[in-house]
C-alpha cells in the first residue's frame, strides 16, 4: 500500500504540476491578447487596492449579503487557503505514516486550527451543496440563479472539497491514534470519536490506513488540479485564484463597483479624441480581443453563481439577457479564438486575414472556425451574443452590484453597444427618433426649446432664469436643473412645479436655465452614441460654465462648491455630478431628495397635513444603485403624517429596475414581459394607496403600468403614482383655516397628489 501510494500521488504529481504550470502561462497569455487599459486607472492607490482586497476577501463583504451563503463560503475559502500544510504532511505520511511537519508539527494552536477549519469546511461544502441542489434547474428553471451554469464543473469541485475534508478528519483521527491519545485532547477536540475508533486498531493497520488516505487526500487535490489545468475556462475553479486580481485590479481605487459614471472610449489604451480621432482607433468592441486585458480577466473570474441573473430585470421578465450567461459566451469564446490570436491570426478593417497560412498552419481547426464567428450575431448568423441580449439591458447596475468578484457587465456591454451604434448603425429602429432629436432639438421628444420655460407660466410664482432674470448664478444659491422630462413630459412636469414651489416656500434661491441647455446625453450614451454624448455634454458644460460666471478668457475661477446644481432627474443627477468632469465640468450637484430632506431638517419645511394611506417606494437605479443615495426618500416620505411605508420584496440594493434605463425609455419591449409591469405587480402585492419614486422616468414607466393595470381591473381606482416631492408639498401646504378664510384668499389652494 505505502508504495502504491508513493508511485501514485508522485506520479499525480508530476503531471498536475506540469500540467498547471502550462495553464497558468495560456492564461497570462490570453489575458495578454486583451487591449492596455489608461495609464494608471488600474493601478492607482495601490494601498487602498489592497485594503479594498482583504476586506473583500475577509469580510467576504459581498457575499455575506446572501446569509447563509456567504458564511458557508467564507470557511470553504478560508479552509482551500490555510489548509495547505495538511496537504504537505500527507506527502511526508507516504513515507512515515507518524510524520509531522518540522518546527510546527505538533503546535497546539496549529493543531486546534487545523480541527476546526478542517470540521467547518466540510459543513460549509455541504450547506452550498444543499443549496445548489435546492435550486437544480431542471427543478425551478429561470428562478434559479444555477440556471445555465456548468453543472459538472461546479458538482465535481464540490465532491473533491467535501473528499479532501473528509480526508483531513479522517488522518486527524488516525493521527492521535498512531500518537496514542488517550482521553480528551485539545488537539483533537473534533476529530477525537475518529481517534478512538481507531485506538483499537495495531500499528501496522494504522500506518497502512494513513498511506491509503494521504494518497486519497494527495490524489483528489492533483485529480482536481489537472482537471482546471485542462479546462482553462472553468470558472468555477478558477475563480479562486483569478479573483484575487480581478478584485485588486477592480474600477475603483476605493472599493466602489464600477457603476455611476461609464468610462471614456478609449483606444490602445488611451482617450479617442473625438474632434480629431486617429485613423486607426477602435470605437467600441467588435472583436473578443478589442476588450481590454481587464475585460478579459473579468470573463475568466466568473464563478457561474447566478447572483447577477437572479437580480437582472432582462432575465426574471423572461428576456434572453443573462449577465452570467453573456460573461460565460465571452470567456468561452476568448479562450477558444486564443490560439488562432497566439498565432497572430486576426482581420483588418475589410475583414481580410492578417496572418499567413504558414502561421495559422498549426492552429487547431475548431480555434480556425471560432475565429469566424462574429461577436454580436444572431444564432442564425453563429453569433457569440445576440442582439436581442445586447439590447436588452437597462443598465441598472444590479449585476455589478451583486457580483462577488467585481465583475464589469455594465461597462462591457456598453461597449459591444458603442461599436453596434458607432460603426454599424445597427440598434431598434424606435431608438433611431430620439438620436435624430437630440441631435437636430437638444431633447429626445423634438419639441422646440421655448417649451422647456413652458412649466413656469403654471405656477403662481417668479421663478428666475438666468440670462433673462438674473445674469449669472452667483445671484442664487442653486441652480435647478430641471432635464428633459422635466420640462417637456407632462407627468413630470408635476414634479418639477412640486419641487419649485417647495424651494419657493424654503426661501431657496434658485435659478434655471434659459432654455438653451440640451439633453445631458444619458440616453445616447447608453445607447452607444459616444459622439453625441461628446457633442451634447460640451455644449452643456460650456453653457453651465458661463451661467456661473466662469470665463476662461479672462481666467475667472470658480470654486466646485460655489457651482450647485440641483436636479429631479437621476439620469440627469449621474450624468452631471459624475461624468461631465470627464469633459471639464466640475461641479457639485445633488440629488432634489437630498435638499428636500435638509430643508425638512432644518425646519425651513415642516409636513403638518397629513397623507393618508400606505405607500411604497420604488428606487430608482441612478439614484439608488448607481449612486448610493437610499435615505433621503426615506426620511421624507417618514416626516409625512398618515403615510405607512411598506418596502417592496426587491428594494435598495436589490432594488428592481422600472425598464427604462440604458435607452429602454425609447425602445419597444417585444420580449417577455413588460420589466415596468412586473414592478407594478410587486408593488400591487402590498395593495398600496399611493406608489412612490424619485426619477421621472421610472415616474412615467410606472404610471404606464398602474393606469393600464387599472383598465384591465387589477389595480384599484385611487391609487396614484408621485414623486416623493409632490408627496412631501401636499402635507407642507397647510389646508386654510376656515376662520380665516377671508384672510387666506389669496394663498394658492392645495393641490392634491395627482
Amino acid at each position: 500500500m505505502q508504495l502504491a501510494a508513493i508511485i501514485v500521488s508522485l506520479v499525480l504529481t508530476a503531471v498536475g504540476v506540469a500540467l498547471i504550470a502550462r495553464a497558468v502561462a495560456q492564461l497570462v497569455r490570453t489575458f495578454r491578447l486583451g487591449q492596455p487599459v489608461p495609464a494608471g486607472s488600474r493601478t492607482d492607490d495601490p494601498v487602498q487596492r489592497s485594503v479594498t482586497l482583504v476586506k473583500e476577501f475577509l469580510g467576504h463583504s459581498r457575499m455575506n449579503r446572501w446569509g447563509i451563503v456567504g458564511v458557508a463560503h467564507w470557511f470553504v475559502a478560508i479552509g482551500f487557503l490555510t489548509l495547505p500544510p495538511t496537504l504537505a504532511q500527507a506527502y511526508g505520511q507516504l513515507f512515515r505514516a507518524d510524520w509531522v511537519l518540522p518546527v510546527v508539527g505538533g503546535w497546539l494552536p496549529l493543531e486546534m486550527y487545523i480541527e476546526f477549519i478542517g470540521a467547518a469546511t466540510v459543513l460549509g461544502i455541504l450547506v452550498l451543496m444543499a443549496i445548489r441542489l435546492l435550486n437544480l434547474p431542471t427543478r425551478a428553471g429561470r428562478k434559479s440563479r444555477f440556471t445555465g451554469s456548468i453543472a459538472w464543473q461546479a458538482y465535481f469541485v464540490e465532491y473533491v472539497i467535501l473528499t479532501i475534508g473528509l480526508a483531513i478528519l479522517v488522518l486527524r483521527g488516525l493521527e492521535g491514534a498512531l500518537h496514542h491519545v488517550e482521553g480528551y485532547a485539545a488537539a483533537y477536540f473534533v476529530s477525537y470519536p475518529l481517534v478512538a475508533a481507531f485506538d483499537g486498531l495495531d500499528t501496522g493497520t494504522l500506518q497502512t490506513l494513513v498511506y491509503f488516505f494521504a494518497m486519497i487526500k494527495i490524489g483528489v487535490s492533483l485529480i482536481w488540479m489537472i482537471t482546471v489545468a485542462l479546462n482553462t475556462n472553468m470558472g468555477v475553479a478558477w475563480h479562486r485564484f483569478l479573483a484575487f486580481p480581478n478584485i485588486w485590479f477592480k474600477r475603483e481605487s476605493s472599493g466602489d463597483v464600477a457603476l455611476g459614471a461609464l468610462q471614456p472610449m478609449v483606444s490602445g489604451g488611451k482617450p479617442i479624441d473625438f474632434e480629431d480621432p486617429g485613423e486607426d482607433d477602435q470605437f467600441g468592441v467588435s472583436q473578443v480581443e478589442h476588450f481590454s486585458w481587464k475585460g478579459l480577466l473579468d470573463f475568466s473570474t466568473c464563478t457561474e453563481c447566478g447572483r447577477c441573473q437572479s437580480q437582472c430585470p432582462a432575465w426574471n421578465t423572461g428576456k434572453p439577457l443573462s449577465p452570467k450567461l453573456l460573461v460565460m459566451s465571452l470567456r468561452d469564446h476568448a479562450h477558444a479564438k486564443a490560439p488562432y490570436l497566439l498565432a497572430g491570426g486576426g482581420k483588418d478593417d475589410e475583414g481580410n486575414e492578417k496572418a499567413t497560412a504558414e502561421q495559422l498552419r498549426d492552429v487547431p481547426a475548431s480555434a480556425l472556425a471560432e475565429a469566424e464567428r462574429p461577436l454580436i450575431g444572431t444564432l442564425e448568423e453563429n453569433g457569440v451574443i445576440d442582439p436581442d441580449v445586447l439590447w436588452s439591458c437597462t443598465t441598472c447596475g444590479a449585476c455589478v452590484e451583486q457580483c462577488p468578484v467585481d465583475i464589469e457587465h455594465v461597462d462591457h456591454i456598453l461597449d459591444m453597444r458603442r461599436y453596434q451604434v458607432m460603426i454599424e448603425s445597427s440598434f431598434p429602429s424606435e431608438a433611431g427618433t430620439m438620436l435624430k432629436n437630440l441631435e437636430k432639438k437638444g431633447n429626445p421628444w423634438g419639441l422646440a426649446k421655448k417649451q422647456r420655460l413652458a412649466w413656469t407660466q403654471e405656477v403662481d410664482f417668479e421663478v428666475p432664469v438666468v440670462g433673462k432674470d438674473i445674469e449669472d448664478l452667483t445671484e442664487v444659491e442653486y441652480l435647478y436643473w430641471v432635464g428633459c422630462a422635466g420640462a417637456l413630459e407632462d407627468r413630470a412636469k408635476k414634479t418639477t412645479k412640486a419641487f419649485a414651489e417647495l424651494l419657493n416656500i424654503a426661501g431657496v434661491k434658485f435659478a434655471i436655465m434659459g432654455g438653451d441647455e440640451k439633453c445631458t446625453g444619458d440616453s445616447a450614451r447608453r445607447l452607444g452614441n459616444e459622439f453625441l454624448f461628446q457633442q451634447l455634454g460640451q455644449e452643456n458644460v460650456a453653457t453651465l460654465n458661463m451661467a456661473f460666471g466662469e470665463d476662461e478668457d479672462e481666467g475667472v475661477v470658480v470654486e466646485k462648491a460655489k457651482k450647485k446644481i440641483v436636479a429631479t432627474c437621476p439620469h440627469c443627477f449621474n450624468t452631471i455630478a459624475n461624468e461631465y468632469p470627464q469633459l471639464g465640468g466640475e461641479y457639485e450637484v445633488i440629488h432634489h431628495t437630498q435638499l428636500l430632506q435638509h430643508l425638512v431638517d432644518e425646519g425651513k419645511l415642516i409636513p403638518v397635513n397629513p397623507v393618508e394611506g400606505l405607500i411604497t417606494y420604488h428606487d430608482p437605479c441612478y439614484l439608488s444603485r448607481h449612486n448610493k443615495i437610499y435615505t433621503p426618500p426615506r426620511e421624507i416620505i417618514a416626516k409625512v403624517p398618515g403615510l405607512r411605508n411598506e418596502e417592496m420584496h426587491r428594494h435598495k440594493e436589490r432594488g428592481f429596475c422600472c425598464g427604462a434605463g440604458g435607452a429602454r425609455m425609447w425602445m419597444e419591449e417585444r420580449i417577455g414581459k413588460r420589466v415596468n409591469n412586473e414592478r407594478v405587480d410587486e408593488a400591487l402585492s402590498l395593495n398600496p394607496d399611493i406608489v412612490s419614486t424619485a426619477c421621472p422616468f421610472c415616474l412615467v414607466m410606472l404610471t404606464d403600468s398602474v393606469n393600464g393595470k387599472k383598465n384591465d381591473g387589477s389595480a384599484k381606482e385611487n391609487l396614484q403614482v408621485v414623486d416623493v416631492a409632490q408627496l412631501l408639498l401636499d402635507s407642507v401646504k397647510t389646508p386654510a383655516d376656515p376662520a380665516g378664510e377671508a384672510e387666506a384668499a389669496d394663498e394658492p389652494e392645495s393641490e392634491p397628489v395627482k
